[in-house]
């Protein structure tokens, strides 16, 4: 007959698993570090979608100057220049020109506050941040 209850010899019978307090405090320590890094990471994010927009206008500063060689003027004509913004682009774009000045402007607003995110480029190859979306 197996022995049972406090009768056991000393080791026989050790607890598996951990205990709900144990539980809590892991589960307080993981919600107190997400709290603290979340705010750097959607600023990472962020300042990662403006890497778009110095893509896109550096394109189209190579389109215009090449387009210029061609025809004796910059174009305001996206399709004359040959480039594709993707359909999902998260700034939109426009483009200035006259025969011997462009600049191409892109603006997005990527923390969803009253303030757009403005870059511009020109014939120059001048690119500035005319507005900071992300200027606290």
């Amino acid at each position: 007959m197996p022995i049972r209850g406090r009768y056991l010899a000393y080791g026989a019978h050790q607890p598996k698993g951990f205990s709900l307090i144990e539980v809590m405090i892991v589960v307080a320590i993981i919600g107190i570090l997400a709290t603290l890094a979340y705010p750097s990471l959607e600023g990472y994010l962020q300042r990662a979608k403006q890497s778009e927009v110095k893509t896109n206008l550096a394109a189209i500063h190579t389109a215009e100057k090449l387009y210029h060689a061609s025809n004796g003027s910059y174009t305001d004509d996206f399709a004359a220049l040959g480039v594709g913004i993707a359909d999902d682009a998260i700034y939109s774009y426009g483009i200035t020109a006259t025969a011997s000045t462009f600049t191409a402007t892109a603006t997005a607003n990527l923390d969803d506050d009253a303030t757009e995110d403005t870059w511009t480029i020109n014939q120059d190859k001048q690119l500035v941040q005319t507005t900071d979306d992300l200027a606290d």
